[in-house]
């Protein structure tokens, strides 16, 4: 199909007559992924027909038309997004916002929302991880999540899993409890604990009220731990669960930070 030619119809025009509707509505209808051109969804109001064959799913309505919210696992050493790469350097890291397309989906994705190419435009990135870590970050066209993420980030429990080298006991982790316990250094409210430990590498779990990068690095220094890995894996009520590292899924319906 060549959606260049000059010849033809809009394809809105040709949906109008099949459904008879307004021109509105027959551009929700395609943007909406409803409307396939000899077989192909298209998702241009724009796309020109003349003898293709012009079908709308006998599923197809305008209720699916609500805004989205994309929970992504940002791999390590990408940018969250809410940076942006400074041109002219040859080593600048990648950033999350090249994920978000249909290759990235995750298999995975259980949350029963149809992929439309109307999904990746104006998302919107509210909270910070730190390049060097991998993890949960979050996109959405959506303003009231949006707003409920800025306004509510000093309050809502990051969760993160910390790699560091060798075996960690629960004594271990005295430097910090105590640290955290100094109201004169003013931390944010946190709780860490031995998740595993083997004589190699053990998996901290640190929760934290709001988004405080270079905090983790800050806790294991007190204790002299070296941090192999850190990954945000909850924020709020949302998990990363079993999402694969480079890919992003829905927010489900019902789903909530």
């Amino acid at each position: 199909m060549n959606s260049h030619t000059p010849e033809g119809e809009r394809l809105s025009k040709r949906v109008m007559q099949l459904r008879g509707c307004s021109r509105r509505e027959a551009e929700q209808y395609i943007e909406g992924g409803w409307v396939s051109v000899d077989g192909v969804v298209v998702e241009e109001p724009q796309f020109r027909v003349s003898t293709q064959t012009v079908t709308l799913d006998s599923q197809a309505s305008l209720m699916n038309l609500s805004p989205i919210t994309l929970i992504v696992n940002k791999p390590a050493g990408w940018l969250d997004g809410l940076q942006e790469v400074q041109g002219g350097r040859k080593s600048a890291p990648q950033t999350v916002r090249g994920l978000l397309d249909m290759a990235h989906h995750s298999a995975h994705d259980a949350s029963g929302v149809r992929p439309l190419k109307r999904h990746f435009h104006a998302l919107e990135a509210s909270v910070p991880l730190e390049t060097g870590a991998s993890g949960l970050v979050v996109f959405t066209q959506d303003f009231r999540t949006q707003r409920k993420l800025v306004e509510d980030m000093a309050f809502m429990e990051h969760e993160l899993v910390v790699d560091v080298r060798g075996e960690v006991f629960a004594d271990d982790l005295r430097p910090i409890e105590r640290a955290l316990k100094d109201e004169r250094l003013r931390l944010p409210f946190a709780k860490v604990s031995v998740g595993s430990a083997t004589p190699e590498r053990s998996k901290l779990r640190l929760a934290v009220k709001g988004a405080h990068p270079g905090f983790a690095a800050y806790l294991c220094e007190l204790a002299k731990l070296e941090i192999l890995a850190l990954r945000r894996i909850r924020l709020g009520r949302v998990s990363l669960s079993d999402l694969e590292e480079g890919t992003w899924r829905y927010l489900a319906p019902g789903e909530r930070f």
